[in-house]
């Protein structure tokens, strides 16, 4: 049986130019070309979780999960083959949102990925109607060819350790903009050899 390619992409930031707002957009895809690597990795995710002490359903964020878990965890998906892209948005731009900055940059970010057939997991609320529209508008606007996409859904990243993962990854490429931040670059340096495009 060939291997699949399996893609999930999550953000950091918000879409928003209010002042409130974050100075930027950051939407990162984690995109193993194995299934059975990623299968090894959310294994290793979630036995880490178990000798925190913590429940299966307890979710790794990069908000609210301690740095040095973070950076644990990290390390240990490092171990492993994957691959990271990412568009990052610096909102200073724009005098006003773009009405579709978020799926856009899902759009943009995919046609930065060499795909192969895959299933792609967007974290989100999965079987509402923004989802559906939101898929379609991605499918339409991301300008891909026969067979690039097998298929691309919104999921629940409570059920999903790997959109846990990239959780973390697009945390940590947003906390690489806060230059005035002591801990800006430690997580990118984790990341850094499995970064392809940013």
């Amino acid at each position: 049986m060939k291997a699949k390619q399996l893609i999930y992409i999550d953000d950091s930031g918000d879409a928003g130019i209010k002042a409130h707002s974050s100075s930027h957009l950051v939407m990162s895809a984690v995109v193993f070309d194995d299934d059975l690597v990623a299968e090894e990795v959310a294994l290793e995710l979630r036995k880490f979780k178990r000798r925190l002490g913590w429940s299966d359903d307890h979710e790794y964020k990069f908000h609210n999960t301690k740095k040095d878990y973070i950076k644990q965890v990290l390390r240990l998906a490092s171990g492993y083959d994957f691959t990271v892209y990412a568009v990052i948005v610096n909102k200073a731009q724009f005098r006003t949102t773009p009405k579709n900055l978020y799926n856009d940059s899902i759009s943009k970010l995919l046609r930065q990925i060499p795909l192969k057939n895959a299933s792609i997991k967007v974290d989100g609320g999965s079987g509402t109607d923004y989802a559906k529209r939101a898929v379609s508008y991605i499918r339409k606007n991301a300008n891909t060819k026969a067979g690039q996409i097998n298929d691309i859904r919104f999921g629940d990243s409570k059920e999903n350790v790997l959109l846990q993962l990239a959780d973390l990854v697009a945390g940590s490429l947003y906390r690489s903009t806060q230059t005035d931040k002591a801990d800006h670059d430690d997580y990118i340096v984790i990341l850094k050899k499995h970064i392809a495009d940013v």
